[in-house]
């Protein structure tokens, strides 16, 4: 376990290298608390995944392999803002300005 602990970043970085398609995700509510998608983010980052993947792989891409679709103009939406483009900064995710459920921000 420590060796692939110690391996973790070349790991993540060999799948993404290699085209597998990896999502954005917790398992926040059990033994770790919600929140912690922006610091797994980073760590994708910092594994050698390019930011602006790692958000698609956190929004549009999750939302592909679900199978849901996609937003169409009019549709009520569940989205949050950022002051600035967590694609150029991925320690963004970490302060949304906005965050808009069914189409209201809350």
């Amino acid at each position: 376990m420590r060796t692939m602990h110690e391996r973790r970043f070349a790991h993540v970085a060999a799948l993404h290298e290699a085209g597998v398609s990896l999502l954005v995700g917790t398992d926040a509510g059990g033994t770790i608390g919600h929140g912690a998608l922006p610091a797994e983010a980073a760590l994708m980052v910092a594994a050698g995944v390019p930011a602006g993947d790692v958000v698609a792989m956190a929004s549009w891409r999750a939302r592909a392999f679900l199978g849901v679709p996609v937003l169409e103009e009019g549709d009520p939406a569940d989205l949050v803002v950022y002051a600035e483009d967590p694609r150029a900064d991925i320690s963004v995710l970490a302060s949304p300005r906005h965050v808009v459920l069914r189409g209201a921000v809350v």
